[in-house]
């Protein structure tokens, strides 16, 4: 399909996708996963490992776009991350996970607790049965990666910091796991987490 950056408003595509977000925009998450709009190609958006945004391969340094993006974020059954409004959808490349889980609040005590997320766009999010988290293995270093489920398909990646927390609540399980709203998500066999 065409890469398309100058688009069909020529100019800035990324005001001319603000303004649209801003006339469309709802209370709460927009319903992204019903809207069926034309794919309108790769425009430079980008997500880094680290969450930093890029357009054009230059940092979004707008919070407030950044967020406002990040509400209208979709990965498809084709297994790649879009911009979508009611308009059109754009291509987003994301290195690795296009949230991170920055801050976690416990409440209650093992066996009956429940994690509580936020991610870097202030998303909170209660992990359980509708958000659960999942393991993973870096192949380069063996650490732990957690990834929380946000919303549709879309995952965050669990910071380092927060990693080592997580790992602390661990029960010991065979497999370890974490409990997080009745549900025991499995640890998979990695080398310890580096002490602190």
């Amino acid at each position: 399909m065409a890469d398309n950056k100058s688009g069909a408003h020529g100019g800035n595509r990324l005001s001319g996708l603000a303004e649209l977000l801003r006339e469309n925009a709802d209370k709460g998450h927009p319903p992204v996963e019903t809207w069926n709009p034309p794919y309108c190609g790769d425009i430079g958006l980008r997500i880094k490992a680290d969450g930093t945004w890029l357009y054009g391969g230059s940092p979004i340094n707008r919070e407030a776009l950044v967020k406002l993006f990040s509400s209208v974020l979709r990965k498809d059954v084709d297994g790649n991350t879009y911009l979508v409004t009611p308009e059109e959808k754009v291509d987003v490349m994301v290195d690795d996970a296009p949230f991170l889980a920055v801050e976690m609040e416990i409440t209650g005590i093992e066996p009956h607790q429940q994690l509580i997320f936020r991610t870097n766009v202030d998303d909170l999010v209660p992990c359980g049965p509708q958000h659960p988290l999942r393991f993973s293995v870096d192949e380069k270093t063996g650490a732990i990666k957690p990834y929380l489920r946000v919303r549709g398909q879309l995952d965050a990646l669990v910071t380092r910091s927060l990693t080592h927390e997580l790992l602390d609540l661990a029960v010991d399980t065979e497999p370890a796991g974490v409990r997080s709203g009745g549900v025991l998500f499995l640890i998979p066999d990695a080398p310890p987490p580096l002490e602190s």
